[in-house]
């Protein structure tokens, strides 16, 4: 790609052929179109409906229960087939809707570009839809407008571009047409540029189109985009491998179990449908549902948060973040141009209060109120001011740094509107980025005043004279250094430094040379101020074991200010600039991403290799952003966090999470719940795993032992499904442990079910096992009732799970420690099971379908006493692995 921004105007308009005072003509524009296509994005294949529904069906469990069903039919038991094959549309109806409401990003980046645009063909300036403008198009540019495509700027007057969406940049970014810049210019420096989507704030101009498309910054994200994919977060991961695990175990135990009925000369079909039993057993068909159901229920909760999950699995995602990768603009800051110094040209004083807000005051270095003394200042600031400002709805409306001057006069009770019909604008000198100063004339007192404001260094230059609270004396060179050193203290302080002069004139002058013997009244320092609650979120995030950093396109200077300010860097720490960036190859930023928590002026491209860098070193990356900009990265991270408030339509897309206030410290409180989330989960895997491997061994052993199968496959289906699902869903709703952000984050790689659980499972597999098969064998052998020792067998073991489910609320604290009932959905399901249960044994209709029978009080009494064992189990497991 051509660096335009590094040519002349006259050599771009050579290079692309076309004359900048009439344009291409008609013939010559319909050729370039036919060779360079539409200026369109073009997006990627989209998977079908089909397509997402066989890939939920490739899911290995998944395999092996539709295998389980079709054995099942075949060998008549249609029942349980059926069952089986209802939960398996059930769990693919719900991975195809989250998949088919996943990412729209390119359709919204594509509703950005400009509808119209105006160029110059055969001299002639005319309206054409943006689809039609090709390289070489002359367009003209005005305020309000957005551009095209990308550009080269041939004229431009007093030309200000909103690039915020696409490179960060928290202000306007003036505009040059004369600049011929470096090759290795920025994208945020390019001040001799336009780019497709961002729009005019300020001015008019002129400008060549030198790329459409695919080619253009909005297309080279729009391709990074198609070309990301969508990765299985780690709980997906952990997930599927615990699923191939267990398909493993399964049909292994089926095949040993299949050769022992050979062996023992058992019928075909009994072997098959006790293989099949076996099966239903070993695989935890609830799990995905009750997953499925917990997150979703997490959702409802991150609202509470201000945060609006989009994918499922992006909320436990956010419970094991290690790295937040965060923007600064609106994130971290207010995105509200906000005026903390003022300097009189003897004296320094502190303006409190934040944002858009009218609270604050100016006040001298013992504290005291003194806007009094600056009076003349604010005075020239609020009416060489062309910002429109509601304090009741802390709104501005024009320059931000327009804005914040405004809302300053307002602290001080000036306000803008009154001022203005006191004291009238006559004429005005419009600011321009060469003389980089705006004046405007008043009718103050019967007497002609004209106001200036502007860059310090280029208004001293321009002054003769100072006012120190009310002395007008000669500026000397000494106090125009001490000046000077003022302003370099502020900008050091990453403020945005504005200086204000006025003089009485004897008439309206417009020209240039108007600016000129002025009296100097003083600075003020400006910047967009960090969120108080960012501050204590990032020390949470640090007490948590969280890395915060900071990934902004403004300049090194600011980030590295509001990231001493914020708590994220120490002092003497740097930043690294995008172009040190370009630089390094993915090694070398691997290892700078360890240490260096600040980068700045980054471009899109940059923003996508560090999170993948950080990604790279073992880390679960968040990354947050509002801008086009922002989209690739957003895709990359095992995260992405847009912002609701101020982010465009194409973050939001992109993202997985949307926060709808636009704060990190909402972020940290997700983090929370994620990890919340998180453990709760681990309860509801523990506790279905043990009843699933209980059930394996309840069987196996029943075989080892020569006894018949203790439990059919519709129990087996009933009790995963329902006495175990509900109790399991309920654990999902634990409410938060105490100390859950006092942590550091699990190990990434850590199993979901590590050496710990592995233990707990085992003992409570046992126990499960031990009760279950002591009320089949009483039935059994005491009643010589097969159906009697089934249905013994069942009440046993649905009990046993009941019990035990208030023992799984806490893998650390026991039963007895804490207060039992406190999980009101916990006590609501296990009535619901028990109601299930009760029906199943002593409703005659349902005896067939769950082959129970009705028992004698004597058998109850037993079974109620083996069912106390599994809990028990659950308790001695606690204290094993928590010693």
């Amino acid at each position: 790609m051509k660096k335009y921004f590094n040519l002349s105007a006259s050599e771009t308009a050579e290079d692309l052929q076309v004359d900048l005072s009439t344009g291409l003509s008609g013939k010559e524009a319909t050729e370039r179109s036919q060779k360079y296509g539409q200026n369109r994005l073009e997006g990627g294949k989209e998977k079908s409906i089909l397509a997402m529904a066989l890939d939920q069906l490739k899911d290995f469990l998944v395999l092996i229960l539709i295998v389980a069903a079709v054995i099942s039919i075949l060998l008549g038991e249609e029942l349980e087939g059926i069952v089986i094959l209802a939960i398996v549309v059930l769990n693919t109806f719900l991975g195809v809707y989250q998949e088919n409401k996943a990412s729209n990003a390119l359709k919204a980046l594509k509703e950005m570009a400009s509808p119209h645009a105006k160029a110059l063909r055969d001299g002639q300036v005319v309206e054409i839809a943006s689809h039609e403008v090709v390289p070489g198009d002359v367009v003209i540019l005005e305020a309000g407008d957005y551009i095209p495509a990308d550009l080269r700027l041939v004229e431009s007057i007093n030309l200000k571009i909103d690039e915020a969406a696409l490179t960060g940049e928290s202000v306007p970014v003036e505009k040059d047409a004369k600049a011929v810049l470096p090759e290795d210019a920025s994208l945020g420096d390019r001040i001799n540029s336009a780019y497709m989507g961002t729009v005019i704030t300020y001015g008019r101009g002129k400008g060549v189109i030198t790329d459409i498309g695919m080619k253009t910054q909005m297309g080279n994200i729009a391709g990074m985009l198609n070309s990301s994919s969508d990765e299985a977060t780690p709980l997906q991961k952990k997930l599927d491998s615990l699923g191939k695990l267990l398909g493993i175990v399964c049909l292994s135990i089926c095949g040993i179990i299949f050769l022992l009925g050979l062996l023992r000369g058992m019928e075909l079909f009994d072997i098959f449908m006790t293989s099949v039993s076996l099966a239903v057993a070993a695989i935890p068909e609830g799990l995905t549902v009750v997953v499925t159901v917990v997150l979703a229920m997490g959702m409802q909760r991150m609202v509470k948060c201000n945060a609006i999950i989009k994918r499922l699995s992006a909320v436990e995602t956010l419970g094991s973040t290690t790295v937040i990768c965060s923007d600064k603009t609106g994130t971290l800051t207010q995105n509200k141009m906000t005026i903390q110094r003022i300097y009189d040209g003897k004296e320094l004083y502190d303006v409190s209060g934040t944002g858009y807000s009218p609270a604050g005051d100016i006040l001298d270095a013992s504290g005291n109120k003194r806007a009094d003394a600056v009076q003349k200042i604010l005075e020239c600031v609020l009416l060489c001011n062309d910002a429109i400002y509601d304090p009741e709805k802390e709104s501005i409306v024009g320059d931000p740094t327009e804005g914040a001057m405004v809302v300053l006069s307002h602290k001080a009770g000036m306000v803008k509107d009154q001022w203005e019909k006191k004291y009238p604008r006559l004429q005005e000198i419009p600011f321009d980025s060469d003389r980089k100063l705006m004046s405007t004339f008043h009718n103050i007192d019967d007497k002609t005043v004209m106001y200036t404001k502007g860059a310090p260094d280029e208004l001293l230059r321009r002054c003769i004279s100072i006012d120190l609270n009310g002395t007008v004396e000669e500026l000397s060179e000494e106090k125009r250094q001490e000046i000077l050193a003022a302003n370099q203290g502020f900008a050091e302080d990453a403020l945005r430094v504005i200086g204000a002069a006025y003089k009485q004139v004897e008439q309206v002058d417009i020209s240039f040379e108007a600016e000129n013997d002025l009296i100097f009244v003083g600075l003020v320092g400006m910047i967009d101020p960090p969120r108080e609650e960012a501050k204590d979120a990032i020390n949470v995030c640090k007490k948590a074991g969280i890395q915060v950093k900071m990934i902004t396109g403004d300049h090194k200077i600011t980030a590295t200010a509001i990231g001493r300010q914020l708590g994220i860097v120490e002092e003497g720490a740097v930043a690294v600039e995008g172009r040190e960036i370009s630089e390094m190859d993915d090694e070398q930023l691997r290892e700078r991403v360890r240490t260096v928590n600040v980068f700045a002026r980054v471009s899109p491209e940059h923003k996508v290799r560090l999170v993948d860098a950080v990604r790279a070193n073992g880390d679960i990356a968040a990354m947050t952003g509002d801008g086009v900009n922002d989209a690739p990265s957003l895709k990359h991270a095992d995260i992405g966090v847009a912002m609701g408030i101020t982010g465009t339509d194409v973050s939001k897309e992109a993202a997985d999470m949307i926060l709808t206030d636009d704060n990190f410290a909402s972020i940290v409180r997700a983090v929370a719940e994620g990890r919340t989330i998180y453990s709760n989960i681990r309860k509801v895997v523990g506790f279905l795993l043990s009843c699933n491997i209980g059930e394996i061994l309840v069987i196996f052993i029943a075989m080892l032992a020569g006894m018949p199968v203790p439990l059919v496959a519709i129990q087996l289906l009933s009790i995963n499904l329902i006495t175990d699902a509900f109790p399991a869903f309920a654990l999902g709703m634990e409410k938060e442990e105490p100390g859950v952000m006092d942590r550091h984050p699990r190990d990434p790689s850590e199993p979901i079910v590590d050496k710990k659980m592995a233990i707990a499972v085992g003992i409570q597999s046992i126990a499960l096992a031990i009760g279950t098969l002591g009320a089949f064998s009483y039935g059994y052998f005491a009643h010589q009732d097969l159906d009697v020792a089934r249905t013994a067998c069942f009440l046993t073991l649905v009990l046993g799970e009941l019990l035990r489910a208030y023992s799984s609320r806490s893998e650390k604290v026991s039963i007895f420690k804490m207060r039992i009932f406190e999980n009101s959905y916990l006590n609501k399901c296990v009535i619901a099971s028990l109601a299930f249960l009760l029906a199943s044994i002593y409703i005659p209709v349902l005896n067939p379908i769950f082959g129970t029978v009705t028992l004698t009080f004597d058998e109850i009494i037993v079974s109620l006493v083996l069912a106390l064992v599994p809990m028990l189990g659950g308790e001695l497991a606690k204290k094993i692995t928590n010693r």
